[in-house]
């Protein structure tokens, strides 16, 4: 039921009527771990990707953009609202001015990434040093998939990567997107370089797999996903 309501195209169907519908409503926004949450409800208008929520006592923080469905939008007011719409970059924005009217939240995005759809954007980041915007949350530049992709680092351990760097099934390691790569493959790299200079224990990507390990592993899967980046 959970996959059901996620599915960005509505491609999931039942047999039959189902009759727990409410209880997998009510099951969003799912727990990832401590304060973080995947939202579902995945938009087709951002390409299906994942969006996820740090609820958090200084103001609750939406990471790229989910539907705005009823259900979801009924259990984010219970869990606080949302004060921040954080956009990684141009392609999951999908409904942030509807969160924006009903939440009153500032939205965030680089202006490399500003187009027609986004040009009311609150806080419209530039340049390519890191952010701090509070605390513990650290907004950091990495063109490459796009010229104003950036990510999240969220208490030095959880970093959401939007679609700069996820986890393949497949390969058994962390990768970027060589065939989604739509402005620099070399300025991605060198983005990729410097992200392997801050320690973080979660990967939790737009698309892809999520990944959790300690902080060591995590500095190796680094390397290995610089390595191959070189010779792709």
């Amino acid at each position: 039921m959970q996959a059901l309501l996620s599915c960005p195209t509505a491609s999931i169907g039942t047999v039959e009527k189902p009759r727990d519908i409410q209880v997998a409503q009510e099951s969003f926004p799912i727990p990832i771990a401590e304060n973080i949450y995947h939202c579902g409800y995945h938009a087709e208008n951002s390409y299906g990707a994942a969006s996820y929520l740090i609820q958090r006592s200084e103001g609750n923080m939406l990471v790229d953009s989910p539907r705005f469905a009823p259900p979801l939008v009924k259990r984010l007011e219970a869990m606080g609202g949302v004060r921040y719409l954080y956009l990684t970059h141009r392609d999951d924005v999908a409904d942030h001015q509807k969160f924006r009217q009903h939440f009153g939240c500032d939205r965030i995005l680089h202006k490399d990434e500003i187009n027609s759809g986004t040009r009311d954007v609150e806080v419209q980041l530039s340049g390519q040093e890191p952010v701090q915007l509070a605390p513990d949350l650290l907004i950091i530049p990495v063109p490459g998939h796009t010229k104003g992709h950036t990510v999240l680092l969220y208490k030095d351990k959880f970093l959401f990567t939007g679609d700069h760097l996820a986890w393949s099934e497949e390969k058994q390691q962390l990768i970027a997107f060589r065939r989604a790569c739509w402005y620099s493959w070399t300025e991605l790299i060198q983005s990729m370089q410097k992200l392997a200079n801050y320690s973080f224990e979660w990967v939790l990507p737009g698309h892809g797999r999520r990944f959790h390990s300690d902080r060591a592993t995590m500095q190796q899967q680094m390397a290995k996903c610089l390595s191959w980046m070189e010779k792709v």
